[in-house]
């Protein structure tokens, strides 16, 4: 039983890794000015209103903008590789069966007593030993 629920909560583990390992995430940052004004992780970011500022020079009007947007790609497995037991060395295969052998004999079962208390009667009381200490559950 024991080694039942330690075998899926292992699997567990490990699906949730191989989960998290190949998710990718996309941060999008608004700065203005030098300011962080907005952060973005599954949404558009929101534009500040003093985005475009105009300029008149002699004859042209140029746009400039103060703010600027930074996107941060965390990139996830592309490909997952399988190995299986067979795909190591020799030594590897050794070692790790050895291992393995010597870690799982390192824990003894005790052998499963079961006490019968049927003919156990308990002692009879003569006074409640809780009002003479005087000690009272609230």
């Amino acid at each position: 039983m024991n080694f039942s629920i330690t075998h899926s909560v292992f699997s567990a583990v490990l699906s949730l890794m191989v989960l998290f390992s190949t998710f990718s995430l996309t941060i999008e940052k608004h700065f203005c000015g030098g300011v962080l004004i907005d952060v973005a992780v599954f949404t558009q970011i929101e534009k500040c209103a003093d985005d475009v500022v105009s300029v008149i020079d002699t004859a042209k009007t140029v746009k400039k903008t103060c703010c600027k947007d930074e996107v941060d790609v965390i990139e996830g497995l592309d490909q997952l590789t399988t190995n299986t037991f067979e795909d190591l060395e020799d030594i590897q295969q050794q070692v790790l069966f050895a291992y393995s052998y010597s870690y799982i004999n390192l824990f003894e079962t005790l052998p499963s007593s079961v006490y019968q208390l049927d003919d156990y009667s308990p002692p009879l009381l003569i006074k409640d030993i809780q009002v003479l200490d005087e000690t009272y559950l609230i």
